[in-house]
């Protein structure tokens, strides 16, 4: 629970300067993993855009992914990439070595975290 029951996670969490600096600290990560980096293809200025807009949503900040794209349905939009438990953790690993150099603590933290490795492990789609 947080602090202050009225507030959201978005809101705990410092709004869109730490999702911001969560992001530009997560991608350099994720492309220098070996076990990630194959499944971005993509430009990372296309990928940061879109997590910086459903990490927003996610926390309860503003629908900002689902005004551009529509409902996020993640588990659907990730079907097409071969997503293994040991790519989960190291999607996890990444992110949680980001929240430490961006200096993210506390309990909202400790709240995203655990429900990103809810969302984790729903995207798992192979072995």
């Amino acid at each position: 629970m947080l602090v202050d029951e009225q507030e959201t996670l978005y809101q705990a969490m410092g709004g869109a300067d730490t999702i911001n600096k969560l992001v530009e600290a997560f991608y350099p990560k994720v492309y220098a993993d070996p076990d990630l980096s194959p499944l971005f293809s993509d430009g990372v200025e296309s990928i940061m855009y879109k997590q910086r807009l459903f990490l927003t949503q996610f926390t309860g900040g503003p629908s900002l992914y689902s005004e551009q794209y529509g409902p996020p349905q993640m588990r659907m939009r990730h079907l097409p990439f071969e997503i293994t438990p040991r790519r989960a953790i190291a999607w996890l690993r990444c992110m949680r070595e980001a929240m430490d150099d961006i200096g993210f603590t506390g309990e909202a933290r400790e709240l995203l975290y655990e429900r990103l490795t809810q969302v984790a492990g729903i995207m798992v789609n192979a072995e």
